[in-house]
């Protein structure tokens, strides 16, 4: 059996070649800028969830409380002549890069540690690097890139955003992979 010690490094190794691939990502390919779009009416609406008093956390509209009320005339007119959406709400400051690259880094050494659990669990000393490649990488796209789809059926994100992270869950996958079988142990 593979010694925990000795996957130490493909953990923190991949984990940082992520940071660094999606700060490549998102500060000089910057192909995700198109994913978000501003309201028209930007300030109106601003103004209305702030006299509203909305604290942080998710928001639907419109609002049903049970599966009964879906089908009542009122409900129906507001779904059709909506907006139709999900609202996400984060506590008001300044915006500091710092906690959320903190739990972006932390993210990323769980699902390393997660896939050296489970190549632990299914591989041996030695094993052929497309072996490793394999399964690490299967296990890493899936915990990278495999929300974005159940997240346009249920919650309206749009496909090619969806895509777009999939891609990207596929090259730290691959990131994952590669640094597990470049590093994985040799037989004893």
């Amino acid at each position: 059996m593979v010694e925990w010690s000795s996957l130490l490094i493909p953990i923190v190794v991949s984990a940082v070649l992520i940071f660094f691939a999606s700060s490549v990502i998102h500060m000089a390919l910057k192909y995700h800028n198109a994913d978000y779009r501003m309201l028209p009416n930007e300030d109106a609406v601003a103004a209305a969830i702030r006299q509203g008093g909305a604290a942080p956390g998710q928001y639907v509209i419109p609002h049903c409380k049970d599966h009964k009320q879906m089908n009542t005339p009122e409900m129906q007119r507001k779904f059709t002549d909506g907006p139709c959406g999900l609202l996400y709400l984060r506590p008001s400051h300044a915006i500091q890069m710092g906690p959320f690259l903190g739990r972006w880094i932390a993210y990323t050494l769980a699902v390393s540690a997660a896939v050296a659990y489970l190549a632990r669990a299914e591989l041996h000393a030695g094993a052929p690097y497309l072996t490793v490649f394999r399964l690490v990488g299967t296990a890493a796209w899936f915990a990278y890139g495999w929300q974005g789809p159940a997240d346009s059926i249920w919650k309206g994100k749009p496909w090619i955003v969806t895509f777009k992270e999939m891609f990207d869950g596929l090259i730290y996958a691959s990131l994952t992979a590669g640094t597990f079988a470049w590093l994985w142990p040799a037989a004893a």
